[in-house]
């Protein structure tokens, strides 16, 4: 399998609740996403796949959801989540709802899902997605036969209601 790698940026907002230590609190990063693609053979013009219709496809849809907004958990109980929510719509960057923590691990299993259905019309296969979080800390994920699973969650006690504005994944 030959396989080509398009990198992809962009900078959302999150925090992890119950997280023991300073992720807890909101803040941000600049994200970064190395996706690889694997064909078996090259196309026509000796390619895996033209770069920019990985940026088109996934990044096209990164633009639309991730950047520039926040990336946050359904259930999550700070006071802060409903003001952010309205505060993100009022700018046309809604939240982007996740079912679980939106961790680094969440948000490449999220992704790699993404990656596979926009890409899968192309021909290639998505053979593995790294996120880097942070310039120093990142992580993986690598296609096996298996879907990957989101870890749900607890329920919150006080589970602020998305507005109707907001993003929810796609599934």
């Amino acid at each position: 399998m030959l396989t080509c790698t398009r990198r992809l940026e962009w900078d959302a907002m999150h925090r992890i609740p119950r997280h023991e230590s300073k992720c807890a609190a909101w803040h941000g990063h600049r994200y970064a996403a190395e996706i690889t693609c694997g064909a078996e053979a090259l196309d026509d013009r000796g390619r895996v796949i033209d770069f920019g219709v990985i940026k088109q496809l996934v990044g096209g849809w990164i633009d639309e959801r991730w950047d520039h907004t926040a990336i946050l958990m359904e259930g999550d109980p700070d006071p802060a989540v409903p003001i952010i929510a309205a505060s993100n719509a009022a700018a046309g960057r809604p939240v982007y709802w996740m079912a679980a923590h939106p961790t680094a691990e969440n948000l490449v299993a999220e992704l790699a899902r993404v990656a596979q259905r926009l890409l899968a019309p192309t021909g290639v296969r998505v053979v593995s997605i790294r996120l880097w979080e942070t310039p120093n800390g990142s992580a993986e994920w690598r296609a096996s036969s298996e879907p990957t699973a989101i870890a749900k969650a607890p329920a919150a006690t006080s589970a602020p209601k998305p507005s109707p504005t907001s993003i929810r994944p796609s599934r």
